[in-house]
């Protein structure tokens, strides 16, 4: 059965699926760069401007809330495809605006619109590459999603440091040299202009993916359905997938009943989603990436020290994502998730013993890459590929959007609360701390988490659910 897929077919329209990733990487990092150049344009620099900059800064966290949010509302209602579409049409939209912002609040309201269609490509893009994905292969490709977001993250960190060194300032120019500066005019807004070549192509590509024919199955339209699952694998398959599909929904074509994500099996999965995209964050690795710069300056890296952090880091991250690619439908998603957890957990605890005892260099520099390694091979795209996997076909849009809305508060809870966990607990401490969780979450995990591999979605659900 497996020779008889059209991987070809399959492997284009998840590659344009992600692009939806490759995009939230890319919006999320872009402003990083620009930031001291939009600052100095819009004079975000004085201590009297802290919350100013702070919310330019984390804007587009709210539209990221928000479209996801709006994913739930509108991804069972009108198809997975159009969502995609109006994913693609809000980072277009948003690119083009920040680009030409002239002032502070239509930057603001530019970056929200980008955060909306992070929401949007968050939520709905891994889940319309596991609707698509032949069971025995899904892992692997949904888990292409977060290596498209980690290679936008690259493309933006390559684009901004590309285009600051075209006019390159000297070190420790001052507001008013960076204001005046062709980078403090012009050259920020090339970073954020860059983003519509992929946004106009994403937009392009999406008008001509088919639809998710589970989707289809659900609004009864099974003809259409056939043909998409005939393109994918032959009759044979499709027939099998359709019958294995109609099982599931059992009448319910027409309408997602809201209510059956409170019933009581139902919620116990919801809770463990909202749980495992909460824990992706908490797990802590955001606090190795605030602590990279410094731990690669105390090693003597002084020179660019944060360029190369940035680099050797994402590096890393991009070669075990496809560490994962390859080892997810082989090893199995709740290994893969014990590992990531238990290798943090451990992990977390030699760097924080490094702190207390005062230890640099080039140890601390292998631990952090070992976190890093660990994360990008588990934590990082596993998540996407469970919670793509355990909701019924008939709400898994307003499901998932609900557990991926809860990452995004993870993810502005993590971000406000660490500077004031680190003052209290100092780095040490901050790392016993994560530590800590990642080992509640392991636990969690081993005692809760099913295993999906290999399954088709309708027989996860039936495990799950029945």
């Amino acid at each position: 059965m497996k020779n008889a897929y059209n991987l070809k077919f399959i492997w284009m329209i998840c590659l344009v699926a992600a692009m939806g990733g490759l995009l939230f990487g890319y919006d999320w990092v872009v402003i990083g760069g620009a930031k001291p150049f939009y600052e100095a344009f819009f004079g975000l620099t004085g201590a009297d401007q802290a919350w100013r900059a702070g919310w330019a800064m984390s804007s587009a966290l709210a539209g990221c809330l928000g479209g996801a949010l709006l994913s739930g509302a509108i991804t069972d209602q009108i198809g997975r495809k159009k969502v995609l579409i109006i994913a693609a049409v809000m980072f277009t939209i948003s690119a083009v605006w920040t680009a030409f912002s002239q002032s502070y609040n239509p930057f603001i309201i530019a970056r929200i619109t980008g955060g909306i269609g992070i929401g949007l490509a968050s939520n709905v893009s891994p889940m319309y590459i596991a609707e698509l994905s032949p069971s025995e292969m899904r892992g692997k490709f949904v888990s292409i999603n977060q290596l498209t977001i980690i290679l936008g993250v690259l493309a933006a960190q390559l684009v901004n440091l590309f285009i600051s060194k075209v006019h390159a300032l000297p070190d420790h120019a001052t507001t008013e040299v960076i204001l005046d500066s062709w980078n403090g005019q012009i050259g920020w807004r090339w970073m954020f202009a860059a983003e519509t070549i992929p946004a106009g192509l994403f937009f392009l590509l999406a008008l001509i993916i088919p639809e998710s024919p589970r989707w289809l199955l659900k609004r009864s339209r099974a003809k259409e359905a056939r043909s998409i699952l005939v393109k994918i694998g032959g009759a044979e398959y499709a027939d099998m997938e359709i019958a294995d599909v109609e099982a599931t929904l059992e009448g319910e074509h027409n309408g997602v009943r809201y209510s059956e994500l409170f019933e009581p099996k139902m919620l116990k999965i919801l809770g463990l989603g909202i749980f495992i995209a909460v824990f992706q964050q908490w797990c802590g690795i955001n606090v190795i990436f605030n602590y990279a710069q410094e731990i690669f300056a105390a090693a003597g890296y002084d020179v660019n020290a944060m360029m190369f952090g940035i680099v050797i880091t994402g590096v890393v991250s991009l070669v075990f994502t496809f560490v994962a690619i390859k080892t997810v439908d082989k090893w199995g998603r709740r290994p893969l998730m014990l590992l990531g957890s238990g290798g943090l957990m451990v992990t977390y605890t030699v760097l924080g013993g490094c702190y207390y005892f005062g230890l640099q260099g080039v140890v601390v520099i292998a631990v952090v890459l070992v976190a890093i390694a660990f994360y990008a091979m588990t934590l990082a795209p596993i998540t996407w590929v469970l919670l793509s996997e355990i909701f019924p076909n008939r709400i898994r849009g307003s499901a998932m959007s609900l557990c991926v809305s809860a990452l995004w508060v993870a993810c502005f809870v993590l971000t406000v609360t660490f500077k004031p966990i680190n003052l209290a607990l100092g780095a040490a401490g901050t790392f016993w701390l994560y530590g800590a969780i990642c080992l509640i979450g392991f636990v969690v995990i081993k005692f809760q988490v099913p295993e999906t591999k290999g399954k088709s979605l309708e027989e996860i659900e039936r495990e799950l659910v029945d």
